[in-house]
């Protein structure tokens, strides 16, 4: 495994992947790995020849008051995981190398980034846009991996990569889970004992959601409400917003129907959880 800091290392090394014939997979990631990242890297392993991890906390994407100082921080874990799973190439780079002493230009994706946690949010969704673009230009990979759990930005990055005819396919993969449901996450490093035993009702009231659609229910306000109801049981729970949208658009549908996006963010004390099913109601629930 190389581990590399300058986007000329990243170009020159996939120029020779390009010589031989191969295909490069891309895994975009701020660190502090989990098994949510491995499972992108060993679907990346399985389709790829070449899987590219890079590990990056982008400021453009923290807000005001928002835990960029203290977002967790494990380089040498982070390399010895990537290594584990056989990752051809990290790279690494300082906040110079990716936007330089005098950055003026941004991506933004109309539409998709208002709602959910782009409201909460203002301006997060223009930097991961921006960063993930810049990423795809220089690594150019044949597919980028990201993960349900963070739905709206895999369905704001995919159709950004369509928009911009890149030709790169994004693989959004499933969310990966601890033993009680709750959604692995780097943040859940902040959760104290009480917010972690609390913070699985967040996966709990999203299945009940998918099981009331199951048996027929078609209102997405009585959904929304249900979903509320179930996670204000815990007393630690404060939401920040529970949705029930079309994935195409990121709109409230008037009825159920099509694939939609059912999503939640809850705050635990000072840690910001997110969450979400993908259902297609006229078959089962995923």
């Amino acid at each position: 495994m190389r581990e590399v800091s300058t986007k000329t290392e990243v170009r020159e090394a996939v120029h020779e992947v390009r010589c031989s014939g191969g295909i490069v997979g891309l895994v975009p990631t701020m660190g502090y790995l989990h098994e949510g990242h491995m499972a992108l890297v060993r679907r990346a392993r399985e389709e790829t020849t070449f899987v590219i991890l890079t590990i990056f906390v982008n400021p453009t994407q923290f807000g005001p008051g928002e835990d960029l100082d203290r977002y967790p921080r494990d380089m040498e874990r982070d390399l010895e995981m990537a290594r584990r799973e056989g990752v051809d190439l990290v790279f690494a780079p300082s906040e110079e190398e990716m936007y330089g002493p005098d950055h003026k230009t941004w991506v933004e994706v109309e539409g998709l980034a208002e709602g959910l946690c782009g409201a909460s949010r203002p301006g997060h969704f223009r930097g991961v846009a921006t960063v993930v673009s810049k990423l795809f230009n220089v690594c150019h990979p044949d597919l980028a991996y990201f993960g349900q759990k963070d739905a709206q930005q895999a369905l704001i990055l995919s159709r950004m990569a369509a928009d911009l005819d890149t030709g790169i396919q994004v693989v959004i993969c499933p969310v990966v889970r601890e033993e009680d449901g709750l959604a692995v996450s780097s943040r859940n490093v902040y959760l104290n004992e009480e917010e972690r035993a609390q913070a699985p009702l967040l996966n709990q009231a999203l299945q009940e959601a998918a099981g009331r659609i199951g048996a027929g229910e078609r209102d997405p306000r009585a959904l929304k409400k249900g979903v509320e109801e179930h996670i204000s049981q815990a007393s630690l729970a404060e939401i920040d917003y529970v949705e029930v949208v079309r994935t195409s658009d990121m709109r409230s549908p008037g009825g159920l129907e099509g694939p939609i996006l059912i999503a939640v963010a809850v705050r635990f004390g000072e840690t910001r959880l997110i969450d979400n099913v993908m259902l297609d109601v006229t078959s089962s629930p995923t």
